[in-house]
């Protein structure tokens, strides 16, 4: 089989390798999709702290199980799978209360282990989620983005009369802008980020108001319209970003906060206790596959707002040079696994 191998930093080859045999409770997925996520060009760069190398990266793909392991039921092969990359003890603390996301022994497939971009992948049997025959294969290849809107919302308990700010309108924003809209209600949602096409983005994904805070004053925007936003989404992850969203908070709102700065964030307490704030924090899902499945099965999200380019898997270096440079007018691109 084929898989795309990560060398080492910037060096990328698809290399030859023996077909997996699942072993004791593991199934063996045909891949048909997948996804490229900022966290897969972070890998080829050398800029993820959690990564070892070689690896075969992606953490986001869809197949058909074809293959199972000891004590798997035959009654599995030919199912359509979508992959929940979170590997976890199920005995830890995290893992007791819910969370098995940060599992004191996390495993991400893509990251600690070979993931989705090959063209066959062993996978837990518990992490292969069936799809209903009623969705597509690109909507099937989506469900893991939308499960970090699904974490993410699950713990700020969004509201229809909330005012939802979010910062950044990359896939990560973009994926709480629908399930804020088409989820919850909520009442209004204002997106902020630098790019306009992101920002046109955001609109066609449901915001409500969109605002360029590279070309004017955030606060003075939304001062000028006496708006408090009752709910706060950081998915630009720019350290700078937390003591501005306390200052523009309601008093009693929630604060989110996703993905990693390594750089320091300076914040003033009294900001934060004199308004009784919360500040909630979401990395990766944390059992939310079923919940994004009954999502699309409701019609409640639109994964193909998302998706703007797909290319086949030979092309992969083409296709992550593409996401990396082209902000303006890329968001989501798959990758197509032949076999």
């Amino acid at each position: 089989m084929k898989s795309i191998v990560i060398k080492k930093p910037n060096e990328l080859i698809i290399e030859e390798r023996d077909l997996p045999v699942p072993t004791a409770g593991e199934v063996r997925v045909r891949i048909e999709l997948a996804g490229i996520c900022g966290s897969d060009s972070h890998i080829y760069r050398g800029h993820n702290p959690f990564a070892k190398y070689p690896r075969v990266i992606g953490h986001e793909f869809f197949g058909v199980i074809e293959a199972v392991g000891e004590g798997v039921s035959s009654q599995r092969l030919g199912e359509r799978v979508s992959v929940d990359p979170v590997i976890s003890c199920g005995h830890c603390y995290p893992c007791t209360i819910g969370k098995p996301n940060v599992c004191t022994s996390l495993v991400v497939l893509g990251v600690h282990r070979d993931g989705g971009f090959s063209q066959y992948a062993v996978v837990p049997e518990r992490n292969a989620w069936t799809i209903p025959d009623a969705l597509t294969s690109r909507q099937a290849v989506m469900v893991e983005p939308f499960t970090i809107a699904a974490n993410v919302t699950g713990q700020i308990n969004p509201g229809k009369n909330d005012i939802a700010l979010i910062y950044g309108a990359g896939p990560m924003g973009l994926t709480c802008v629908q399930a804020l809209k088409g989820v919850y209600g909520v009442k209004q949602i204002i997106v902020t980020d630098r790019i306009d096409e992101r920002l046109a983005m955001a609109a066609q994904n449901g915001a409500d108001w969109t605002i360029n805070n590279g070309q004017q004053s955030l606060q003075k925007a939304l001062e000028e319209k006496g708006i408090k936003p009752t709910l706060i989404i950081d998915a630009a992850c720019h350290p700078s970003i937390l003591q501005e969203a306390i200052s523009l908070a309601s008093p009693a709102a929630r604060i989110a906060i996703m993905g990693f700065s390594s750089e320091p964030c300076e914040i003033i307490q009294q900001g934060i206790t004199g308004k009784e704030l919360s500040i909630f924090s979401s990395r990766l899902n944390a059992n939310k596959f079923p919940v994004v499945i009954d999502w699309l099965t409701k019609g409640l999200i639109d994964p193909e707002k998302l998706i703007t380019h797909t290319f086949d898997y030979h092309h992969v270096t083409d296709a992550i040079d593409l996401f990396e440079r082209d902000q303006r007018k890329c968001c989501k691109v798959l990758l197509t696994f032949s076999q």
